[in-house]
């Protein structure tokens, strides 16, 4: 038995490979090269006598050890987190304004990421759409932004872009004259773009569902109530783009952006972990 500690740092890199299933994002995340994250994995698999991450081309997946090392890791960091809390009142506080369609339910893992990897940092959170959240930026109530790229706004930096289909229960069937859609409240960005491309094609349409959160819209959909215009990440499981069946207009992409002003280096670093846990995997972009 080797009775030498566990480097963190090894333990870390391999932490943030597994929840990104990347080593290229996770090195993003971490502020160092792929060969470095690359590297300090390897260290910890000999220093354990297991492999624990599977790599191919285009994955990055767990062993059956590396899966149950994980837990066992993430437990380790949370007590190195707590050590660094221990008796610091005072610490940075990083205020974040999230969309709901940017997120959507990956705000939970995504937040565990920058927990994990920058403790002394105190995070203030909202969800909003996205309009609402710039205009709150540009008041100076937010540090950053994850936020749809609304309008002519051409700063920030974008980190992926989301395909946007008119999704349904597969056994929808329209009646009448006019598209039943399930939406969220203006000023949702979305519900403005789909309903002005509705509307250049000459297609009528009606609230059948006005939800306030994407969540709601997805229940909606998955309920058989409507169509919703979405992005394809967050349609519900077993929902259909009926877009080509209906002959409903094609609906633009929508560019993700990161908006954020300098701070302290511990929000540039949590920020940098937001941002990797937003790109599209190797695999996703193919």
């Amino acid at each position: 038995m080797n009775d030498h500690p566990l480097d963190l740092d090894w333990v870390l890199a391999f932490v943030r490979v597994a929840d990104l299933s990347s080593f290229t994002r996770a090195a993003e995340a971490l502020g160092t090269t792929q060969a470095g994250v690359s590297l300090k994995v390897r260290k910890l698999e000999q220093r354990l006598g297991r492999t624990l991450l599977e790599r191919t081309p285009r994955l990055v997946r767990l062993t059956p050890d590396g899966a149950a090392f994980l837990g066992r890791a993430v437990h380790l960091l949370a007590l190195e987190r707590d050590l660094w809390l221990w008796d610091r009142p005072n610490l940075p506080l990083l205020r974040l304004g999230f969309s709901d369609h940017a997120v959507g339910d990956s705000l939970a893992p995504l937040l565990r990421r920058v927990a994990i990897a920058v403790p002394e940092l105190r995070l203030e959170v909202r969800l909003g759409f996205s309009r609402s959240l710039l205009d709150a930026y540009d008041a100076g109530e937010f540090d950053a932004v994850i936020v749809r790229r609304e309008g002519d706004r051409r700063d920030g930096e974008t980190l992926r872009r989301d395909p946007y289909g008119w999704f349904a229960a597969p056994d929808f069937e329209p009646t009448g004259n006019s598209l039943p859609l399930a939406l969220l409240a203006a000023p949702c960005g979305v519900r403005a773009v789909a309903t002005r491309t509705l509307d250049a094609a000459g297609l009528g349409w009606r609230e059948a569902f006005v939800g306030g959160s994407v969540s709601s819209v997805a229940a909606a959909v998955a309920a058989g109530i409507a169509v919703a215009p979405m992005a394809a990440h967050l349609a519900p499981p077993g929902s259909v783009d009926l877009g080509t069946r209906l002959k409903l207009p094609p609906l633009p992409p929508a560019p993700i952006v990161l908006i954020a002003r300098a701070g302290e280096p511990a929000c540039g670093r949590a920020l940098a972990e937001l941002a990797a846990g937003l790109r599209p995997t190797r695999a996703e972009r193919h």
